[in-house]
């Protein structure tokens, strides 16, 4: 069972649920930030300061640090020369938040027209993961000196956190686009990568590896690269975002048009995934799941290579029935 929780929405490219209820959607191209209130009503809670949209970027990932008393709203951005991490405080109560002034977490990420990554969580250890792209810049993946084609792992001040593979803010190299990560309930970490003309990839993320672009793309059984635990043709998938419910990765599918599900138990996909929603809703650029046990699902018809159908953009709610 599906229902729009909002629409109307302008090129949405995350969703964050709050806890309280309701959730922050961001805006790639007007970088703007929204709230959708428990009333069901959609507000703009403000302006990321400094956004320079342009192809495929502008402001993408959200997250939130609920410490002291001011809960800070982190957000990945294209500004006018690189892609950086940015902190705000999100002042007042639901139904009239506001954004404070940002600060910067962290600078210097490689952007480009396409390939910008901007996918940020905290992690179950509480640190801020942070995914980039190539930036067209193709040797920079494996390059272990540059910030681009890696997942970051850093403190909330943008340092690199401890326990870090090399001592640096790099987590895991060797990634041409990442716009998803997310853990099982085992705490293994999953993360959904763009291929270039052939793979799209689900990887298991483990501190310390390259997997393998530019060099290699999709299963390769190369030594030295990690492979993915599932790789689809790109016309079946462009993934973007990813949720996870207990042993299970739903994937959501941009060019696919589709929702994927993976069974991941012991760590490694469990039989053939399996699609939902094949062309029902156009491009999914966002899957979050709620602890209610549904999942919202966030279209993605009106960022420039989508065909927007009335309404659109959306914010999906679909309610998850548990296999037998």
């Amino acid at each position: 069972m599906t229902g729009a929780l909002a629409s109307g929405l302008a090129a949405p490219w995350s969703v964050l649920p709050l806890a309280g209820g309701g959730a922050l959607v961001s805006q790639r191209d007007d970088g703007a930030v929204l709230e959708l209130t428990t009333a069901g009503s959609v507000r703009q809670v403000g302006a990321v300061p400094g956004v320079v949209s342009g192809g495929e970027s502008g402001l993408h990932g959200l997250a939130l640090l609920m410490t002291g008393e001011t809960p800070m709203l982190y957000a990945y951005f294209g500004a006018a020369d690189d892609n950086r991490v940015v902190r705000m405080p999100l002042r007042g109560e639901p139904g009239s938040f506001e954004l404070g002034e940002p600060d910067v977490v962290l600078d210097g990420i490689p952007r480009a027209n396409t390939h910008d990554g901007g996918r940020l969580a905290f992690g179950p250890d509480g640190y801020l993961y942070v995914t980039t792209g190539d930036a067209q810049q193709r040797e920079a993946a494996q390059d272990p000196d540059a910030l681009g084609g890696k997942i970051l792992r850093i403190t909330a001040d943008g340092e690199a956190a401890p326990g870090n593979p090399w001592g640096t803010r790099i987590w895991s190299m060797g990634h041409r686009n990442v716009q998803g990560i997310a853990w099982t309930a085992d705490g293994t970490m999953w993360a959904s990568e763009f291929g270039q003309n052939t793979w799209d990839e689900v990887n298991r993320i483990e501190p310390g590896t390259n997997y393998g672009w530019p060099v290699v793309e999709g299963i390769a059984g190369r030594e030295g690269f990690a492979d993915p635990v599932v790789q689809w043709a790109t016309s079946e998938a462009s993934p973007s975002g990813i949720a996870a419910v207990g042993d299970t990765v739903f994937v959501a599918g941009l060019r696919g048009e589709r929702l994927w599900q993976l069974d991941t138990r012991a760590g490694a996909a469990v039989g053939v995934p399996t699609a939902a929603f094949a062309g029902e809703f156009g491009r999914l650029r966002d899957v979050v799941a709620l602890p209610d046990g549904s999942l919202w699902l966030l279209t993605s018809n009106t960022d420039g290579r989508g065909s927007p159908r009335p309404d659109d953009d959306k914010l999906l709610r679909v309610e998850l029935v548990r296999a037998p």
